[in-house]
């Protein structure tokens, strides 16, 4: 077995190589390197105990996938270490002082948590920086078990215990035979800290894991535990030989690093892997979606049992399916383990969702269209997606199910469908400068805050491709029946038109005597946590301004969230200093003006 051992620890040690020389590589090979090492190779090193190696990893993988969010992170773990450091100084010596007087020989340090893991615990469990316990803790290492509670007992006559805080994994070891006492406490200043407490034959295998485990002393797991926590590595090998696809290999292995795992039976004797805590519904969503949506009783063992029961091992289970399915339940989100059951869940409520709003946005419709003596067949239907196009939806159904959702009015949508068809009836000419100047406006239309070269008194409209404010660079355009368009002369429009019709362009300016407002659009990407959002607004009511829309987006996967936000504003140099404090705010890694085809710090 420790052939084995060697294997793997060799694999490892040749994948960490790699990561930190990954620079050379092109983005796309930096990224598919990255996403496997965090994938696999770090989990195996967790399940190996190699907590050295496996920390490095998955640094080095978080650093090339997201470049932004690390160097966040690491700014921040940097000012909360010159805050607590001189707390954990402080405290060693108080530790070390009273483990002399009771003649206990003691090695203590203090160490950081990977970049990785505080990341984890930010975006994954929703939580402030300032909420992380272990941020920077401190290390206790004596030379026996029984100095390792004598330790503890001292360490607790000096600090309170944080309730529900006190892990025994000397007792109790973790799955890849890590051991240690960890507790935390209320330290003199106040802020929690947390302590590991072990042997030195305990430390040694915490730092190199199973690669280090060829001794076997006082408190270290007996030769026949030892074997039996690492026989899966001989089945991991053993699957590279018979599984000649790498693809089959790589998804084989991944789901045996799973740290708890079960297996049940069908009926028919088919093997099913499940988390430990999965209930009959995930077992049903594991065999056939459609006999996790028709699901309504299950038997294990031969026995009726509740829906919600937690699988053992072993166990047999038979689903049962309603002849008139009526589909899930919500409260099942409550109550499955799989991710696959989750999905599904989800994907059906949405569905349903999606054809009921779409039912409420058509009969809304209807309803408009009737009484203007309308109806759906008198509206071609490149007037419909017209009107979704400039409301950026990607075609009429998703338009219908938006009104069915009461996310825009069914008026507004009328209104651009109306325009339309009088436009179709009644098409303008194209206009010459000459026409702008005698067309009569009213005085809200010519209110712009643009001044057209030797004009007075002509319509002039802000460009929605480009949204110019003042202190941009901007060009008129004449267009065709609609006065003249501002656009940023760095428009990708403006770009295109030049090629064939510069003749239509003429010289505008910003009124600088003129208080007009103008919509920007800014985006704000973060690492997820609670309260961000007010944060953010906070920092724009500063300035008194309007938000005109807000959108959110939110990657499960890496935690993060971005916000997009229509203002009004002034001037450009307003909008420059609003991106600059927001930028200031705790988690936010980016923010940015939203133009086409770029980004505008």
């Amino acid at each position: 077995m420790s052939e084995d051992v060697r294997i793997i620890v060799v694999k490892l040690a040749d994948r960490l190589h790699n990561m930190r020389t990954l620079s050379p590589l092109n983005k796309e090979k930096r990224i598919l390197k990255a996403i496997e090492t965090l994938e696999v190779y770090a989990p195996i090193a967790h399940r190996l105990g190699i907590y050295q190696i496996k920390s490095e990893l998955e640094d080095l993988s978080f650093e090339a996938l997201y470049p932004k969010q690390y160097t966040k992170i690491k700014e921040m773990v940097k000012e909360k270490i010159k805050l607590r450091q001189s707390q954990v100084d402080e405290s060693i010596k108080i530790v070390s002082g009273k483990l002399k007087e009771v003649n206990i020989p003691a090695d203590i340090s203090g160490r950081i948590k990977s970049y990785y893991s505080i990341y984890n615990k930010i975006s994954r469990q929703n939580r402030d920086i300032d909420e992380i316990f272990d941020l920077i803790a401190m290390r206790v290492i004596v030379e026996d078990i029984k100095s390792c509670y004598a330790a503890l007992g001292i360490i607790h006559a000096i600090w309170k215990p944080v309730p529900g805080r006190f892990k025994d994994y000397i007792a109790n070891p973790k799955f890849n035979m890590y051991q240690s006492l960890h507790t935390t406490i209320i330290s003199q200043l106040g802020d929690p800290l947390e302590i590991q407490i072990r042997t030195f034959e305990m430390h040694k295998f915490a730092e190199y894991g199973i690669a280090a485990h060829y001794k076997y002393k006082e408190g270290i797991l007996a030769p026949t535990e030892f074997d039996k926590r690492i026989s899966w590595i001989r089945q991991l090998l053993d699957w590279q030989k018979e599984l000649k696809d790498p693809h089959d290999y790589l998804e084989s292995l991944k789901l045996d690093l799973f740290e708890e795992e079960i297996f049940v039976f069908t009926p028919k004797g088919k093997v099913i892997n499940l988390p430990r805590g999965a209930t009959p519904i995930d077992f049903a969503y594991s065999i056939h979606t459609d006999i996790g949506h028709n699901c309504i009783g299950a038997k294990v063992d031969g026995v009726m049992v509740p829906i919600e029961s937690q699988l053992e091992n072993g166990n047999i289970v038979e689903i049962i399916t309603s002849k008139t399915p009526k589909g899930p339940s919500r409260d099942w989100l409550s109550i499955i383990k799989t991710s696959t059951a989750r999905n599904k869940i989800k994907q059906w409520f949405s569905k349903e969702e999606r054809q009921e709003s779409y039912n409420a946005g058509r009969e809304l419709m209807l309803k408009t269209l009737r009484k203007n003596s309308l109806s759906f067949k008198d509206i071609p239907s490149r007037i419909f997606d017209g009107v979704a196009s400039e409301l950026n939806y990607e075609n009429m159904d998703m338009l219908l199910r938006n009104i069915g959702s009461h996310k825009i009015s069914v008026h507004q949508v009328f209104t651009r469908i109306l325009k339309k068809l009088n436009q179709e009836s009644e098409p303008e000419k194209d206009m010459t400068i000459e026409d702008i100047a005698s067309r009569p406006v009213t005085p809200k239309k010519t209110s712009s805050g643009v001044i057209v070269k030797g004009m007075d008194n002509v319509l002039v409209t802000i460009a929605k491709c480009c949204n110019p404010v003042p202190g941009d660079k901007i060009v008129g355009y004449i267009t065709r029946g609609k006065g003249i368009s501002v656009h940023r002369d760095d428009c990708n429009n403006v770009i295109m038109l030049k090629q064939n019709d510069e003749p239509r362009f003429i010289e505008v300016n910003w009124d600088s005597y003129a208080a007009y407002k103008f919509n920007a659009e800014i985006q704000i990407e973060a690492i997820d946590r609670t309260k961000l959002l007010r944060d953010i607004t906070n920092v724009i009511s500063e300035y008194d301004l309007n938000i005109i829309n807000a959108s959110t987006l939110r990657s499960n996967r890496a935690g993060n969230v971005k916000f997009r936000f229509i203002i009004e504003i002034s001037n450009k140099y307003i909008l420059k200093d609003i991106i600059n404090n927001l930028r200031q705010i705790n988690s936010v890694y980016d923010v940015y003006r939203v133009l086409p085809g770029k980004k505008e710090s």
